[in-house]
């Protein structure tokens, strides 16, 4: 009787034997993987579709022109329609810089008569506000001496300083600076002086060690610390100074935007309120927009691998 003797196959135990080799390398791979941190997903908002980027706005501003026009219906025609007021911005802004006296001006020669006095005001704030910030940051002591007289005069509306510039310098356009400058340096000096404590203390104890100048601390250390948030109060400064020149130039008069709206008021001209509003917004708006790519363009955020 012949038995027979099956041998199987050397390949398959050839197959299983690499195999077994490339499981510890394959379990060494899967354990690397593991451990390795995930790469943050980055959204673009330029990936997202043109209608979801131009749509919202659109409907926003469809819904002010449904609102308005209902406004305008309810008060019987008191309240222009969104169509007669456009008519008249197409009027007014075909020639906004005629000049026929100094009582009566274009509009853009208004905006830019305001936009003068914020850029005067905001400028003496700025020199005497920001190198204060940097000052009240750095000394604790003068920290605690400043810190009562910017929490007790801060609150304090900024019209409420217009009649002592009117009293200090006999004149309603140089009251109209004094006002932006008073309304415009606290957020600037509290912004700075902010920066200025918040920057690491091993910074300030590396520059102590080294016997730096304190023209080198301020220079190498503090400034390129501080800039985003000395940016920042630059940014909240203005808009505060915007907002302020419109009130003032209403009570001292002369050409403004401000002085325009209420002339165009005691006129009972109400379209042309309207169109200042909006001019008021914009401007505004463009000046918001312009401080913050500034503020982008000087802020670092931290990097982590």
């Amino acid at each position: 009787m012949v038995s027979a003797v099956f041998h199987p196959p050397a390949e398959p135990a050839q197959a299983l034997a690499s195999d077994a080799a490339a499981a510890p390398v394959a379990s060494a791979q899967a354990r690397k993987a593991l451990n390795k941190p995930a790469s943050p997903v980055k959204v673009s908002r330029e990936s997202s579709p043109l209608w979801l980027t131009v749509l919202p706005p659109l409907l926003g501003l469809g819904l002010l022109a449904l609102v308005w026009e209902a406004v305008s219906l309810g008060t019987a025609g008191r309240i222009p329609s969104p169509r007669d007021t456009a008519l008249q911005a197409a009027i007014i802004f075909s020639d906004p810089f005629y000049s026929k006296g100094p009582n009566d001006q274009g509009i853009g020669w208004n905006v830019l008569s305001s936009l003068k006095r914020v850029a005067l005001g905001f400028g003496l704030a700025a020199l005497v506000g920001i190198p204060v910030g940097f000052l009240i940051g750095r000394f604790n002591f003068l920290s605690r001496m400043f810190n009562p007289l910017i929490s007790l005069l801060r609150p304090v509306s900024p019209l409420a300083w217009l009649p002592i510039g009117l009293l200090v310098f006999k004149g309603a356009n140089p009251a109209a600076i004094w006002t932006i400058f008073i309304c415009s340096i606290w957020p600037m000096v509290i912004n700075t002086a902010v920066g200025v404590q918040r920057v690491p203390q091993d910074y300030m104890n590396v520059a102590r060690v080294l016997q730096l100048s304190e023209w080198k601390i301020f220079t190498k250390i503090l400034l390129p610390a501080v800039l985003p948030y000395m940016l920042t109060g630059v940014r909240l400064a203005v808009g505060t100074a915007w907002l302020v020149i419109v009130a003032a130039e209403m009570l001292t008069g002369g050409v403004g935007i401000g002085f325009w709206v209420w002339d165009e008021w005691n006129n009972l001209n109400v379209k042309n309120i309207i169109i200042a509003i909006f001019v008021i917004g914009i401007v505004g708006l463009v000046l918001e927009v312009a401080l913050i790519k500034l503020a982008t363009a000087f802020t670092f955020e931290e990097v982590k691998n």
